[in-house]
């Protein structure tokens, strides 16, 4: 996979061939400081063309970042009359396509705004519908498609970028509700010594630790380069907040065949990564762990194939665990 550099739009061009008649199937992917859009094409699980992607301010107003989403949206010439599929982070009423952004520090704007209709009235040619879902889950479902995993094979996503973002699949299926899983399926309402689990381990906590210990205020970025240089203090709060979340999540993840890991800390996970896997081991967990090389255009490819092929990939009755809704 290429890339270049478009105005300020950053163009991932995938390689893929023309579809010829596969039927391909719009997508975004809201992220917590970009967006990205593309064709997927679900039938081998791909994208059909570039994948755009615009960094956007999570502060900005509502009407600003809406006219942001719907911008990139149409710049990758959707076929008429098509559903799309959206990967939105939470937290998010997803059937109705309502904002719940409320004291999260992103998107507080689209806090009880209707993002569906907003999209409807902005993207053309004009959307037949848009589906909404979980980013995490978006995530998973599209790198599980995408590697041509086995239907047997249990897997769980955890994301961490702004947060930490969770998703389950299992017999093909993404479910929220089984064996040890958090509150509806998502880890970030996990409480960690009685806070909650992105008090301890998110791109603020991580910053409010290393600001505490040194009296400095620098971003993860920063942090995570110090800890890889050595910096003890950088690397005791790394090390830390990794090894509560893999204790955290360890009930929930020993479920799994395959834990997939995505998001923007996954870049410094040569030093996030040995805490968090070290407290698997340490609570007797060995799942295959797969660090995926970004999350843009699995969740793409997920959110596209959540609107065309999941309700057809297992039926109900065969379901191991409750469905998702």
């Amino acid at each position: 996979m290429t890339r270049r550099w478009e105005r300020n739009v950053l163009i991932w061009q995938s390689g893929v061939p023309e579809v010829g008649s596969h039927v391909v199937t719009p997508a975004l992917e809201v992220g917590g400081t970009h967006v990205c859009a593309g064709l997927v094409d679900t039938e081998t699980c791909s994208l059909a063309g570039p994948l755009l992607r615009v960094d956007i301010d999570a502060h900005a107003d509502a009407q600003v970042l809406l006219d942001a989403f719907a911008a990139v949206a149409n710049r990758i010439a959707a076929p008429s009359g098509t559903e799309w599929g959206v990967a939105m982070p939470d937290p998010f009423d997803y059937p109705s396509g309502v904002g719940r952004f409320r004291d999260v520090g992103k998107f507080e704007a689209l806090d009880g705004v209707n993002v569906r209709d907003g999209l409807l009235a902005r993207i053309e040619p004009i959307p037949a519908d848009i589906h909404f879902m979980p980013d995490a889950e978006s995530f998973l479902l599209g790198e599980w498609a995408a590697r041509g995993a086995p239907r047997a094979q249990s897997w769980a996503a955890v994301t961490l970028g702004t947060g930490v973002g969770s998703g389950s699949l299992v017999g093909g299926r993404v479910v929220s509700e089984g064996p040890d899983f958090p509150p509806g399926g998502r880890a970030h309402r996990l409480l960690v010594d009685g806070r909650p689990l992105e008090d301890v381990m998110s791109r603020r906590a991580l910053i409010r630790a290393y600001r505490l210990r040194s009296g400095e205020e620098i971003d993860v970025r920063e942090i995570s380069e110090r800890a890889r240089a050595g910096d003890a203090t950088a690397s005791a709060v790394i090390t830390e907040a990794l090894a509560k979340l893999g204790l955290a999540l360890a009930p929930w993840l020993s479920h799994f065949d395959v834990v997939v890991l995505g998001g923007s800390m996954t870049k410094y996970w040569e030093v996030m990564g040995p805490p968090f896997v070290g407290a698997l081991r340490a609570a007797g967990l060995s799942p295959e762990v797969i660090v995926a090389d970004g999350v843009e255009a699995s969740a793409l490819i997920g959110a596209a194939w959540s609107v065309s092929q999941a309700r057809k990939l297992v039926d109900a009755d065969q379901d191991p665990w409750r469905r998702r809704r």
